[in-house]
């Protein structure tokens, strides 16, 4: 007998899953696949950090079903695909579209070459609210309310009659991503159970000062709502966050903060399917008028790039921020974003320089969202606000008594605020006093920062009168932004 398969990608859960449904509603016995495919494993946006993630929300679902309903292979889909279909025989085949890098789109398309020439029924359901192949925006926040409001796609895992399949001997490079994790780990544990735990969490109380802690990279550990990650890897659908906070919508003093944060729920879907729209922002600047903008190039663009990668540029916002990153994939969206101003304005580099770096180190890192955001940080896009963080006044402003810079930069411990945010100010006797001696302990700044401040200012604000930036500009408001 012909079995249905649901290929899991960035959909790591059991509940709300619409393909998963439907291969229960087809009749068929039903096998769930997942690959840890060479193709991603091997590509530079991705780190062990995200891999160990996976291993964690597979093994999350292997205890919920039975033994060899989940399949776990090595080898890029295709082969995976051609392998079980020698074996059983498939009939169908369902997965979620995903708006994800070139490379797994290239691989979708040759699956769907091979299915038609197999005659497998392949069967792709959108991913959240967001439309393949869309050219405007007129009806999509009403779109954008219907999926989100419409019932979630569960069924009766015990009704499903389970494909058993013998587990492939896996390489060590990825039988190790499956083996238990250290529960000291600082980074956030895959699954739906852990998922459920911290969104759970979220509206117990750490999530009623939402809107007051979201720009400080202290506060936002605990008071954000720690989802990201889960919602990057699918083991929460958005509908399932969405209707959560429609549930907690009343609760007495909360309304700020579901306020803030329901918009940001919204805001994750309008950047991926700006993605979606326009994929080649992957590759190039959204707006092609900014192709040759002038960046630092050579010797000093390099030393430039490695001190940013490694948290050494100098400054500590930026730094700590860097490093904060390293060991533990989260940081919140304000230093996020300062972290890309700094790279592409107060450095002058090539946004792409960094792009794949940030990728690798964010736990929570989603293709659409990643790509559309670092963009419209580094001033590319022609349609919003051009804004060059200054480091200094961020960490003034959100950690003024400079906690999250002495906790990830513990050579800077002694150095008293506001002072530890300018450490270069300081005198050779305070630096004495201190016990830090800034070229040494501490690296000198990179840059000049008012001077960098200056000419990225006059270039940005230059640049985006040129016509060619402006006749772009005029075609990515007609695109991706809603009509009046």
């Amino acid at each position: 007998m012909a079995i249905s398969i649901v290929w899991l990608k960035r959909d790591l859960r059991l509940s709300d899953h619409e393909p998963l449904l439907r291969a229960a509603q087809s009749g068929l016995p039903v096998l769930l696949v997942y690959c840890f495919e060479p193709i991603l494993l091997d590509d530079p946006h991705y780190d062990e950090r995200h891999w160990r993630f996976v291993g964690e929300s597979l093994n999350d679902m292997k205890a919920r079903l039975p033994k060899g309903a989940l399949l776990v292979s090595s080898q890029n889909a295709l082969d995976t695909l051609k392998s079980l279909h020698q074996t059983f025989g498939i009939a169908h085949l369902f997965s979620h579209q995903e708006v994800g890098l070139n490379n797994t789109f290239e691989r979708d398309k040759a699956v769907k070459v091979w299915c038609d020439v197999q005659s497998i029924n392949w069967e792709e359901t959108s991913f959240g609210a967001v439309i393949r192949g869309l050219t405007h925006r007129k009806t999509w926040d009403k779109h954008w309310q219907r999926v989100m409001r419409a019932p979630q796609a569960d069924c009766d895992l015990s009704s499903i009659s389970w494909v058993t399949a013998r587990a492939e001997a896996l390489p060590r490079r990825v039988e190790k991503y499956l083996q238990p994790t250290s529960s000291s780990e600082r980074f956030q544990k895959g699954g739906e159970a852990a998922a459920w735990q911290t969104l759970n969490d979220f509206f117990e109380g750490r999530g009623k000062d939402y809107a007051y802690s979201l720009s400080s990279p202290t506060l936002s550990q605990t008071h954000c709502s720690r989802v990201s990650a889960y919602l990057a890897w699918g083991n929460l659908s958005l509908r399932q966050v969405y209707q959560t906070v429609l549930k907690h919508w009343s609760m007495a003093g909360w309304r700020r903060s579901l306020v803030a944060f329901s918009s940001r729920l919204h805001w994750h879907c309008h950047f991926i399917q700006k993605f979606e729209s326009e994929s080649s922002m992957e590759f190039q600047p959204v707006n092609r008028g900014y192709l040759a903008l002038p960046r630092a190039t050579g010797e000093v663009a390099q030393q430039r790039l490695t001190a940013w990668k490694e948290g050494k540029t100098g400054f500590p916002m930026v730094d700590a921020s860097m490093r904060c990153l390293q060991a533990t994939g989260y940081l919140n969206f304000r230093m996020r974003a300062m972290l890309v101003s700094f790279l592409c304005h107060h450095l002058a580099l090539d946004w792409r320089h960094g792009v794949q770096h940030l990728a690798r180190v964010f736990l929570d890192f989603e293709p659409g969202i990643h790509y559309s955001q670092f963009q419209m940080q580094a001033g590319v896009t022609g349609i919003n606000t051009i804004r060059i963080y200054n480091p200094v006044k961020q960490g003034e402003e959100k950690d003024p008594y400079g906690v999250f810079v002495k906790t990830w930069l513990p050579e800077l411990a002694e150095v008293p605020a506001p002072l530890v945010h300018a450490p270069w100010q300081l005198s050779p006797m305070e630096q004495m006093l201190y016990a830090v001696n800034i070229g040494e302990d501490y690296p000198e700044p990179i840059v000049d920062l008012k001077q960098s401040y200056a000419e990225a200012q006059a270039l940005l604000w230059r640049w985006r009168k040129l016509p060619d930036v402006q006749r772009e500009a005029h075609r990515l408001l007609k695109r991706h932004v809603r009509p009046d």
